[in-house]
């Protein structure tokens, strides 16, 4: 019998009673195999893609990510009846006119419009009664020039009077190249637009009237008997997409202004003067495609946490607190994301009284100097004036302030 393990006991034994620390051998253990270095993905320069002008823009910021000639004028044929559903949205939102209206298809909605013409039609009777939202249907999903044209008239008195509320309407929202003669988008002179401008429309539809603009994403509709499908194919081949107009006329070629969600991001692709309908459904999906693999969208800043809270000079309070009004959202190149930087610009001197929601400073969000957001700095309480003895204080100590800070 071997003594060496109970020797060993003897003496850790002495060891413990001496004071004497004995250190625990602990068997080695092999270096782990290095992970392999994974290099950063390349993003590559945007698919060429079929048509006279295209761009694609993420939704939640703007940012026009890819173009081509995204400012050349061009006749937008039935993508006209985008900015067409815009204003009657918002009329409709103003309570001016509603839903439930009956509205009667006049002579000119019928002729311009109706069965007789070669163009696109939801087939409405002459003289009948048609509730307005089924007009909405007809024009988005079916494409109807006759539901355009009794919208147009029925919103505005006559076609050449909502022209006129329809560029006012893109003068509004941004739309700075474009100029619109109808509703319908039938080929007439000094009727025209732009790639860009119809994405900043686009982008302004889906946010300003969300439930309008789910119309688009309705396959089909049916009026006067006769079912029809909506033209955009993409809504059968790509289930993220939802919306939003296709167009065409000899002059203007096949058209497109195309959305999907994917998560938290959305894309819109527009496509202006492809050469077929097959062609102007490859090249919208292949730019959205293109979005949603290469850009990456992130969240920012909550809308109404602060940011920042400074000094505040003459009120109830000694501080404010500043936000933004809306999630601060970005989209980037997939690796960008820890290159972003974010700055805060406040004035220095901040003098109650301020109105919650009232615009107080700006934040700028920039990827190597490149602006990528900009957005206000709101207040996001109500910051009344303090008393009289404090805004006295405060105006003595602003004194000493003012003067320190030009040494």
């Amino acid at each position: 019998m071997k003594l060496f393990p109970r020797s060993l006991f003897a003496f850790a034994a002495a060891a413990l009673v001496a004071g004497v620390t004995v250190a625990q051998q602990t068997p080695p253990h092999p270096a782990p195999v290095p992970r392999p270095v994974v290099p950063e993905a390349p993003v590559p320069p945007p698919p060429d893609v079929e048509g006279k002008s295209w761009v694609l823009m993420d939704y939640n910021t703007g940012q026009i990510i890819a173009s081509k000639d995204p400012d050349v004028q061009l006749e937008p044929a039935s993508i006209t009846k985008i900015m067409t559903d815009y204003v009657v949205s918002a009329e409709l939102g103003n309570g001016k006119i509603h839903n439930s209206d009956p509205v009667t298809i006049s002579e000119n909605a019928w002729r311009g419009g109706g069965a007789s013409t070669d163009g696109s039609t939801s087939f409405l009777k002459l003289n009948s009664q048609v509730p307005l939202k089924d007009l909405l249907y007809g024009m988005i999903i079916q494409s109807g020039n006759d539901a355009a044209i009794a919208l147009a008239e029925h919103t505005a008195g006559s076609e050449p009077a909502f022209a006129n509320l329809m560029n006012a309407y893109a003068k509004q929202i941004g739309m700075t190249h474009s100029q619109f003669q109808n509703a319908s988008g039938y080929p007439v002179a000094n009727h025209y637009t732009t790639a860009r401008d119809i994405a900043i429309l686009s982008r302004a539809l889906i946010h300003d009237f969300p439930e309008d603009y789910a119309i688009s994403a309705v396959k089909e509709f049916e009026w006067n008997g006769i079912k029809q499908h909506n033209r955009n194919l993409l809504l059968w081949r790509d289930n993220t997409v939802d919306g939003i107009k296709t167009g065409h006329t000899a002059a203007a070629g096949y058209c497109l202004a195309a959305s999907a969600k994917q998560g938290d991001a959305r894309m819109i692709a527009i496509i202006m003067g492809a050469n077929s309908e097959k062609g102007r459904a490859d090249a919208a999906l292949a730019l959205l495609n293109y979005g949603f693999r290469f850009y990456e969208s992130h969240k920012l800043y909550e809308a109404n946490k602060p940011l920042a809270t400074p000094k505040l000079w003459k009120g109830a309070e000694n501080t404010i607190p500043l936000g933004v009004a809306e999630d601060a959202l970005v989209s980037v190149k997939r690796g960008d994301y820890d290159k972003l930087k974010a700055n805060l610009d406040i004035p220095a001197t901040l003098i109650a009284p301020f109105k919650k929601g009232q615009q107080v400073g700006t934040l700028r969000v920039t990827l190597d100097g490149q602006p990528v957001l900009t957005t206000p700095l709101v207040a996001l309480n109500d910051a009344p004036e303090g008393g009289f003895f404090s805004r006295l204080w405060d105006t003595i100590m602003l004194w000493f302030h003012s003067d320190s800070d030009k040494k």
